[in-house]
């Protein structure tokens, strides 16, 4: 009976080592047939490549602004429109100002203004002017798009919805934010989902290779997903504690059951 009990063992353990790659899938979200370029890739490598993306970004209808004078932060606080950051960024609420569907944000004393297809430098400025000429001395406006965001989920130090309140925000400034990457995380893992999410474009990325940060595909765009995966280690890990969680007690039974055949003999 021992010999059996010994062989069970020795089945389980090989059978998790025979499957980790599949157990590791079982743990990752948004898995796709193009995943096992993992085991090979040497930097970054793009399936269903959608070109570069603008770096910087223009504002579209529904955007919510953040809007400020520098030189006076009470400015603008009449308004009553508040959006709370995402949870992963900056965790201050902010005031904002919706993008209306003609294209034009209702601001406070100077009324409607046209901001749909500019940069926020461009928005920025041309606001800056329209103050300037109608009530204030010299301002200087700040804006920001306070709904870009990216999601991170995995083996990051903290997961969520990450603030895009940069033109040029890389991969590694979001990584950053999000404390780095787990001690359990495999560098060679990385995916980040971008565009139509029918027919999504895919980038992988080998963290291992530091030739991967002069790729323009780490200029991180409005609504990327971002996932990264444990070792293959790990998997195994989790599944020999799983296996043993149900073993033990087993052997607990089975022990005790030899222990009765032996004394009743």
């Amino acid at each position: 009976m021992t010999i059996h009990l010994r062989f069970l063992f020795l089945y389980l353990i090989s059978f998790c080592l025979l499957t980790s790659c599949a157990v590791r899938k079982q743990h990752t979200l948004f898995n796709s047939p193009t995943d096992i370029v993992t085991d090979t890739i040497k930097q970054v490598y793009v399936v269903n490549d959608q070109g570069i993306s603008d770096a910087y970004y223009k504002i579209k209808i529904n955007d919510q602004l953040a809007i400020r004078n520098v030189q006076n932060f009470e400015f603008g606080a009449n308004n009553n429109n508040t959006a709370g950051s995402a949870t992963g960024g900056t965790n201050a609420s902010v005031l904002s100002f919706q993008v209306e569907t003609d294209g034009f944000v209702t601001l406070p004393a100077i009324g409607k203004v046209e901001v749909v297809g500019l940069t926020r430098r461009e928005a920025a400025l041309k606001i800056q002017d329209i103050y300037k000429q109608k009530l204030l001395k010299d301002p200087i406006i700040e804006l920001t798009v306070i709904n870009l965001k990216v999601t991170l989920l995995g083996e990051f130090g903290k997961q969520g919805n990450f603030l895009l309140e940069r033109d040029n925000t890389t991969l590694i400034d979001i990584i950053g934010e999000a404390g780095g990457i787990t001690k359990t995380a495999d560098p060679k893992t990385l995916k980040i989902i971008r565009g139509d999410r029918n027919h999504p474009e895919i980038i992988y990325v080998n963290l291992n290779d530091i030739n991967s940060l002069a790729s323009k595909k780490l200029i991180m765009q409005n609504n990327d997903i971002v996932v990264l995966q444990q070792t293959k280690g790990q998997a195994i890990s989790e599944k020999l504690q799983s296996a043993n969680n149900i073993i033990q007690p087993l052997l607990v039974v089975i022990n005790l059951a030899v222990l009765i055949f032996t004394l009743t003999r």
